[in-house]
């Protein structure tokens, strides 16, 4: 998936799909929740992904949900239908639909083989601050469409990068307009020989240690299988990426420096429309599934970063 492609891939949150659904269960046609677990497909142990591509190394405390089943997950979250990943990551002990829950969200950026000899000279703190700069400009343009306002708060964690795995993991504290708890970004990116697995976490503040651990397990569990692998990169044969480690914590947003205005607030954006929508339907829920509950934590969504 490319970088434009990722930055819209949480653009779909519209009404329309909560609407039909609630039609659905004011027809009558109701599935409870218990139900909608059952018939998702959970698996456990070591997982291959992308025909190949990588495999996920499941410890007991998580499981995995296949592409097709990652997609009815996101759309009963108030995704349009149609949404392509590689999968989501749960923990082990939470549903799908349960108040609180959170997943990660596997894609892959089939962008070219991304050079991290600059890693070791980036300036995150002057980084930060030109991301700062970018979000408030987009302000405007957010108001005019009706998205709630965004501020880019800080690091949540900094931006780490281990040459010797090719693993890079950061989180962004975000802070939207209405909003009384601010929003926590976490990524991750493994580097490979043609492209980027991208994985993705989105909750509350008040979930940062879980998500930090959770986040910081899956760092260690997923890796590229042979012939895919960042070493297995071959110069003049393979293509090169655009960009650097930099974009990579931009959002990606640097490779194209024509997009860079446009995507970096629109992938705060979506990512934050995600997390409006899981908070957002919680009345939905109680329609659909029968089931009497509070407003749901934000989940995870895609992402998108």
């Amino acid at each position: 998936m490319s970088v434009l492609r990722r930055a819209l891939f949480v653009a779909a949150l519209v009404a329309a799909p909560i609407v039909a659904l609630a039609q659905q269960a004011d027809s009558g046609s109701k599935m409870t929740a218990e139900k909608f677990e059952a018939s998702l497909n959970w698996r456990e142990g070591d997982v291959v992904l992308g025909n190949g591509l990588a495999t996920v190394h499941l410890p007991v405390a998580y499981r995995y949900l296949g592409p097709g089943d990652a997609e009815r997950v996101l759309t009963a979250w108030g995704n349009l239908p149609g949404q392509k990943t590689l999968g989501m990551i749960f923990p082990a002990g939470m549903h799908a639909l349960e108040e609180g829950t959170w997943a990660v969200v596997v894609q892959y950026d089939e962008d070219g083989h991304v050079d991290d000899s600059d890693a070791a000279k980036i300036d995150y703190t002057s980084l930060l601050e030109n991301m700062k700069k970018e979000t408030e400009e987009r302000n405007a343009e957010r108001k005019k469409q009706g998205v709630a306002t965004a501020t880019l708060v800080g690091w949540a964690a900094p931006p780490a990068y281990d040459g010797n795995t090719h693993k890079l993991r950061w989180a962004k504290e975000l802070a939207f307009a209405g909003e009384d708890e601010h929003t926590i970004n976490w990524d991750i990116r493994v580097l490979g020989a043609r492209g980027v697995l991208d994985l993705d976490a989105v909750g509350s503040k008040s979930q940062l240690a879980t998500l930090q651990a959770g986040t910081g397990d899956v760092l260690g569990f997923v890796d590229f299988n042979q012939g895919h692998r960042y070493a297995d990169y071959k110069p003049g044969v393979d293509r090169k990426a655009e960009y650097g480690i930099a974009a990579l914590v931009a959002g990606g947003l640097l490779a194209k420096a024509g997009f860079f205005k446009v995507l970096l607030g629109a992938l705060i954006a979506m990512k934050k429309l995600l997390i409006v929508a899981a908070a957002g339907i919680a009345g939905f829920f109680r329609k659909l599934f029968g089931r009497k509950e509070q407003h749901p934590t934000p989940a995870a969504p895609p992402a998108a970063s």
